[in-house]
């Protein structure tokens, strides 16, 4: 099962950086993202690129 992570829109996946969140954290937060517990997270948004093809037409 693939993380949560990878389908919110504030998740960057960067070759020379890492895999890291584009919000600022505090360090609870940060904890829990590198941990990969993210079931609670309130910076999550679901990245839907359909969604953005419709607005544009």
């Amino acid at each position: 099962m693939a993380d949560k992570c990878e389908f919110c829109a504030n998740f960057v996946s960067d070759d020379e950086f890492g895999d890291y969140c584009s919000i600022n954290l505090d360090e609870d937060e940060m904890a829990r993202f590198l941990s990969q517990n993210t079931d609670s997270c309130h910076y999550f948004q679901l990245y839907d690129e359909y969604k953005i093809v419709k607005k544009q037409n």
